[in-house]
């Protein structure tokens, strides 16, 4: 097989990135021949079609595409990198960071992780994939996403995991029900109030599983895919809840007030964890955003 160029590299990079061949040849300021023909000329050296053409739309990768774009972005940012070295200059981080986000710590984390890792490093541009527990293993493992913020659970043996923080489920109740004021309680004592389920791959197992391990048959009325949607319902009086992330805010968007209780019972916490493919190695970029998660989860004493 003959050696592929760095400069097929970076053409290949373009193309996937844009999804289209007259963008990335206008963003590079080469012919579209001309990146047409270094890109089939990549594929002949890997030995695997990098890209479906869809006629009229542009270009799709393939698996094969996407996993040697998983790879070759960290190449080429250390040979930039290495570059900077040969002048003795400091590294500066840049260009694009894909990370993955669960759906209910993502309004917790994301814009204010994202300040915190933009204020270092103005030049990466890091771009969020939203998304449940099942979601966002596939996109580890398809290489959409370089690193994800997730729960550990439903994350298969085959990932690469580091546990950052327990995060222990809690009860959520209307402010204005007779036990609201009761802290800690037991959930047996609610054992005989309806339910609302936040309804999320691997997310309903967990807590399903919660109440097993207390010996309780939730009486499940409502189910939502939405943290802010459970806590709707329990505001409007429709039920009680458990939830692992917590606010400091009391009201819902309909200005219904909403009670967090401790539990009696000790309940089976979730961690945060960092989620990577253990095929590639990491990004100096995806190990300075990881940082920055740990930083902030570090200095996080009371809300989580």
């Amino acid at each position: 097989m003959r050696s592929f160029t760095l400069m097929q590299l970076r053409y290949f990079e373009a193309v996937a990135r844009s999804g289209n061949i007259t963008v990335a040849a206008a963003k590079l300021k080469v012919t579209q021949s001309t990146l047409s023909a270094a890109i089939s000329q990549l594929e002949k050296d890997v030995g695997a079609m990098l890209f479906i053409r869809i006629p009229r739309k542009g270009v799709q990768l393939t698996a094969a595409g996407r996993r040697l774009l998983s790879g070759s972005v960290r190449l080429l940012e250390e040979v930039e990198q290495l570059a900077t070295v040969v002048h003795g200059e400091q590294m500066e981080l840049k260009g694009e960071l894909n990370v993955g986000l669960f759906s209910p710590i993502a309004p917790f984390i994301g814009p204010i992780v994202l300040r915190e890792f933009e204020k270092k490093y103005p030049q990466v541009h890091v771009n969020y994939f939203e998304g449940d527990q099942a979601a966002l293993v596939r996109a580890v493992k398809s290489g959409d996403v370089e690193l994800a913020v997730m729960y550990d659970i439903g994350v298969t043996p085959d990932l690469l995991r580091e546990q950052i923080k327990p995060v222990i489920p809690h009860v959520l109740i209307a402010s204005d029900h007779p036990l609201a004021k009761k802290n800690p309680i037991s959930i047996y004592e609610l054992r005989d109030e309806p339910f609302i389920l936040l309804d999320l791959p691997h997310t309903r197992e967990y807590f399903l599983q919660a109440f097993r391990q207390v010996g309780i048959e939730p009486k499940i009325r409502h189910r939502a895919s939405g943290y802010e949607t459970v806590r709707s319902f329990v505001g409007q009086g429709h039920g009680y809840s458990l939830l692992n992330m917590r606010t400091n805010l009391d009201v819902t968007y309909q200005n219904a007030k909403v009670t967090t209780l401790e539990t009696k019972e000790e309940m089976l916490p979730v961690h945060v964890t960092l989620v990577r493919s253990p095929g590639v190695r990491p990004s100096t970029k995806s190990v300075a955003f990881a940082a920055s998660v740990k930083d902030h989860f570090s200095r996080r004493t009371g809300l989580v």
